[in-house]
């Protein structure tokens, strides 16, 4: 059960912080879920990129074990 959660929480973080991260590449105005976060634009997407990183490695993770 704890690899599944893995697996979820890990395509619940990637798949928003790819998004964001589009979006505010797109629309620096535009910051998404993250537009209450202190630091600008290189703060904004410095988070989604590591939003994308942590749900691809934990949803690697729970896959290797689930599969």
């Amino acid at each position: 059960m704890k690899r599944v959660t893995s697996l979820v929480v890990g395509m619940v973080l990637f798949v928003p912080g790819v998004q964001g991260g589009i979006r505010l590449l797109a629309d620096r105005d535009n910051a998404g879920i993250l537009d209450w976060m202190p630091g600008g634009f290189p703060a904004q997407l410095s988070s989604y990129a590591l939003m994308v990183l942590v749900g691809a490695l934990l949803a690697g993770w729970g896959r290797k074990k689930v599969a």
